[in-house]
């Protein structure tokens, strides 16, 4: 199993806001950025005007499962930003709309690993 590491620090999160590749789906929307590292790095921001914390977290808890559960198809190597649409409802965090709004935006990039 690959090892993700978590984006932290405020200067890490605007490095991949600055320089990433932006996709979009419908709920969330990602920066991508190669790192240069055998490791990947991901961090998830929720902005307050979203909703009040417990909302923003059970985003995060949903958005962190669905990564974790595509973590071994995906390529090594990248630093991953999601973010929650601020137009988009709160309503609509659901884990399968998460999931295909994810596939989708990996796919876009195209840091899935080839099947063999």
């Amino acid at each position: 199993m690959k090892k993700t590491r978590m984006l932290k620090k405020n200067y890490e999160f605007k490095n991949v806001l600055s320089q990433g590749k932006y996709y979009s789906g419908k709920n969330i929307e990602a920066f991508i950025k190669k790192n240069d590292k055998e490791y990947n790095m991901l961090g998830i921001a929720i902005g307050v005007k979203v909703a009040k914390a417990v909302k923003r977290n059970f985003i995060k808890r949903i958005i962190r499962e669905n990564y974790r559960l595509l973590e071994n198809k995906i390529k090594c190597g990248y630093s991953i930003v999601f973010l929650w649409k601020k137009k988009v409802s709160i309503e609509n965090a659901r884990f399968i709309n998460i999931e295909k709004d994810m596939i989708d935006i990996l796919d876009k990039a195209n840091i899935f690993e080839e099947q063999k």
